[in-house]
């Protein structure tokens, strides 16, 4: 695959201004090892960087054969959630704490691109998730998720009632704060901090995780990845409802919508370094074996 690796998309953190200086280095770095290197629009508003062409994210969908997003885990979901009808790999530089997601660091980070870009590196096929608002048995908004479709209470503190169905089959009832339909990338997210299982991202399986329920029997639950959620927002029920893609995308929900999840169709692709071990940034992540 690195032989074709000859057009590369550079994206950076949204509106983050101190990012030029290590865009310029990329810049070099792939320049020098005769790429052809071309800089996302939104990047550019803020970032003009000399000597790069800009390209629209659709664009670089279309002729890139390689993204590298530079940033943290939210820039990578936005890019993933961007570039996901297209299948160009991405690889993510994290300018943080290590992420789960943008796992290669900036020191080093000339390094693992060496492995990556002359073949040796670890390719991960990930699932996504489409969710569509139904209203009246029109599809009134559409959007994909990478970690998770969240839908929950809006601006009132009254629990939701809703139905959940999975494959046509009714699963149950229940009065709660909302509802975590999550990926296996999503898994170590909100759906985590709600009592979900952690999950490998290799997986085909969505979960959902009840968020604070009224009744203590709901219990998290993990379906096959192919499978279609929806759920009814009770018309009898008196709180206000959103659904929240990745945290960074809302969708207003009346009473009686439905609210529709599956798999994407397509995959989204992530490129590591042959040293990338998941494990090994689950137990960084979450301080897993240190002293109490």
């Amino acid at each position: 695959m690195s032989r074709h690796f000859k057009t590369i998309g550079l994206i950076g953190k949204f509106a983050n201004q101190e990012l030029g200086e290590h865009l310029e280095k990329i810049r070099d770095y792939l320049q020098a090892q005769k790429r052809i290197v071309v800089l996302d629009a939104g990047t550019a508003e803020v970032l003009p960087i000399d000597g790069l062409e800009v390209k629209s994210r659709d664009q670089i969908g279309e002729i890139c054969d390689l993204v590298i997003v530079i940033g943290g885990d939210g820039t990578m979901l936005n890019t993933a959630r961007s570039l996901a009808q297209y299948g160009v790999p991405l690889v993510g530089i994290n300018m943080g704490h290590l992420g789960f997601l943008t796992d290669i660091p900036w020191e080093g980070m000339e390094e693992c691109l060496d492995g990556i870009l002359s073949g040796h590196f670890r390719m991960e096929e990930r699932i996504l998730l489409d969710s569509s608002i139904i209203r009246e048995g029109a599809q009134i908004s559409h959007n994909i998720a990478f970690n998770d479709v969240v839908v929950h209470k809006w601006e009132e503190a009254r629990m939701l009632e809703f139905e959940t169905t999975i494959d046509g089959q009714f699963v149950n009832s229940q009065r709660s704060d909302g509802l975590i339909i999550s990926t296996p990338t999503g898994s170590t997210a909100y759906a985590l901090s709600g009592g979900g299982p952690i999950m490998h991202p290799s997986l085909e399986a969505i979960t959902l995780v009840p968020i604070c329920p009224h009744t203590l029997s709901q219990r998290p639950l993990a379906i096959p990845g192919n499978s279609v959620v929806e759920i009814a927002i009770s018309e009898s029920g008196h709180g206000s409802a959103q659904v929240t893609c990745d945290g960074q995308i809302n969708m207003g929900v009346l009473p009686g919508d439905k609210i529709r999840i599956k798999r994407f169709e397509k995959t989204i692709k992530l490129l590591h370094p042959n040293v990338y071990n998941y494990y090994e940034i689950l137990r960084l992540k979450l301080h897993w074996g240190e002293k109490l």
